[in-house]
């Protein structure tokens, strides 16, 4: 089911989602100090892409520069991310069939906030982190 899922979304969204974080991360590693950005882009891309069947821990060894990337990145980018997923999301679940995939949406919202100390990883091992 997860593939079925994984396919739908691809198509209909997970592609230009990718586009998009792909062209952002690019974007942002132009510069050394945009680098752990344009990292965490690719990897919220990534998720992006493929949702079903994944989720998101926090890393254990994420330590001060982390929060103070989050910070910034939740200034500039974090909440606009945020409210598009969200309103993505809403209208997604005003159909039958679209209620899985305004879920997946919700479930990129906290990496969207905070991508720095987070780990992406399959669903059924979210305990294991590196």
């Amino acid at each position: 089911m997860k593939t079925i899922l994984n396919v739908i979304w691809l198509v209909l969204s997970g592609f230009w989602l990718f586009l998009a974080y792909l062209a952002a991360g690019l974007l942002l590693c132009i510069t050394i100090i945009g680098i752990p950005f344009g990292i965490a882009a690719f990897r919220i891309g990534v998720y992006a892409l493929w949702p079903f069947g994944y989720t998101t821990v926090e890393r254990r060894d994420a330590g001060a520069p982390s929060f103070l990337g989050n910070v910034l990145w939740l200034v500039l980018a974090g909440w606009w991310l945020a409210i598009g997923h969200i309103v993505t999301g809403l209208v997604l679940c005003l159909t039958i069939i679209g209620i899985p995939f305004g879920i997946a949406n919700f479930k990129l919202i906290p990496v969207s906030l905070f991508p720095l100390g987070r780990e992406i990883v399959p669903s059924d091992q979210p305990f294991a982190t590196r």
